[in-house]
């Protein structure tokens, strides 16, 4: 069995498509443009697909993977473009590798954000992040299915720069991936505790702007 490794990006609307919205999507492309997948065994096989950290609905992103399954070997730049073809707007296939060996999310240590805040100034922002960077412990609370669950919000954010004009404050995370995993919109509860002046007039721009291995400060391909 061939396995293939690709990059996907949801831009624009397709933001706030969910991981099921997009994998329907993705199951129905496949079939439009013919791949010959492998299927599992069993009683109710299902095509071979392995997903890894999937943004959240609502996150623009321009680095999600996952990988396929093939049950005949092909060319992956052939395969790589019969799928950008047969993928809703939005939704786009970016890049395509030959798996290697290991899983799909091995190499994915930690994410690079972007956080687009508006109604906040960046001077706001800077100090609610300078109080944040400074703690050596900040907890939080996040529901979850099995109730809420308190967690450090800090041990995690390897950095948080502030960016951004007057009208809009940006917030640069980089991120890393631990159990429990620290997600943006738990930084900005935290961020948000600190003053009035730091919640967004809007709803806060969610992209997940690289994920892979970190490397220092920064985050850089798996591949």
């Amino acid at each position: 069995m061939q396995r293939l490794r690709l990059r996907y990006a949801k831009r624009g609307r397709a933001r706030f498509a969910s991981h099921r919205d997009f994998v329907r999507a993705f199951e129905r492309a496949l079939r439009r443009a013919d791949v010959p997948m492998a299927y599992s065994s069993g009683f109710n096989p299902h095509p071979r697909i392995s997903y890894a950290n999937s943004a959240p609905t609502g996150a623009a992103s321009e680095a999600e993977y996952l990988e396929i399954g093939l049950a005949e070997r092909c060319d992956p730049l052939a395969v790589l473009d019969a799928l950008r073809g047969a993928m809703p707007e939005g939704l786009d296939i970016v890049d395509i590798v030959e798996a290697e060996g290991g899983r799909v999310g091995d190499g994915l240590e930690a994410s690079h954000w972007r956080v687009e805040l508006p109604g906040v100034t960046p001077e706001a922002l800077t100090r609610a992040a300078a109080t944040f960077l400074a703690a050596e412990h900040v907890p939080t609370e996040r529901m979850t299915k099995h109730g809420p669950r308190t967690f450090d919000a800090r041990a995690d954010v390897i950095a948080a720069r502030v960016l951004g004009s007057d009208r809009v404050a940006v917030l640069d995370l980089v991120i890393r991936h631990d159990e429990p995993l620290v997600r943006p919109d738990d930084v900005l509860r935290v961020l948000e505790s600190y003053a009035d002046d730091v919640t967004p007039a809007d709803p806060p721009r969610l992209t997940r702007l690289a994920q892979g291995v970190l490397a220092g400060e920064t985050v850089v391909s798996p591949w």
